[in-house]
């Protein structure tokens, strides 16, 4: 297993125990898999990897690129409480891992 792959790897194990923490069951390993495949570039910027849940622009930041440009949800309104609900449901986890947080993002709102 080459470097890449053992910490995208364990960046999947990590999104996993998170999801289970917030109460996730039954979870969706392809679209988990498709999340962290698409962060790959990034496997090696640890800030990349995790979600600021109490940052406001950083939220914001994951309206505009995920819920808007990612998942074609341009209602300002219903993506902002859908981030902020699921930082809530995450609050728990100190850094929140990013795969774990769009996939959260992405349940709620498709």
């Amino acid at each position: 297993m080459s470097d890449r792959a053992a910490k995208l790897a364990k960046y999947k194990a990590d999104a996993l125990a998170q999801l289970e923490k917030a109460g996730e069951s039954n979870i969706d390993d392809a679209l988990l898999s498709k999340l962290v495949d698409n962060l790959k570039l990034v496997i090696d910027n640890k800030d990349a990897l995790a979600v600021a849940g109490s940052d406001p622009s950083e939220l914001e930041t994951v309206r505009k690129n995920f819920v808007v440009k990612k998942l074609k949800i341009s209602d300002p309104e219903r993506g902002a409480e859908a981030v902020n609900a699921v930082a809530k449901k995450m609050a728990d986890s100190r850094m929140k891992n990013r795969a774990a947080f769009y996939y959260l993002l992405q349940k709620s709102l498709t």
